[in-house]
């Protein structure tokens, strides 16, 4: 399953670090981050639990940038 989130980043190098971040987490096949747009995509490994795929997601993202949200 594939979904989009929109995010709040104030820069493009912390955009692609976090979507670096994000493809490192379990139930996540694959992330992208589109900073002009302000959105992630993020596509779910099969009979990954998406809440929780994305608690962890936004919990590394806040790694890279503490004022980043993803909003879920």
């Amino acid at each position: 399953m594939k979904k989009t989130y929109k995010i709040e980043i104030d820069c493009a190098n912390c955009a692609a670090k976090m979507e670096a971040a994000a493809n490192k987490v379990d139930g996540v096949k694959e992330a992208a981050v589109n900073f002009m747009t302000l959105k992630m995509s993020v596509e779910f490994e099969d009979g990954a639990d998406e809440s929780a795929v994305m608690k962890k997601v936004r919990k590394v993202c806040r790694k890279v940038d503490d004022d980043a949200e993803v909003y879920i």
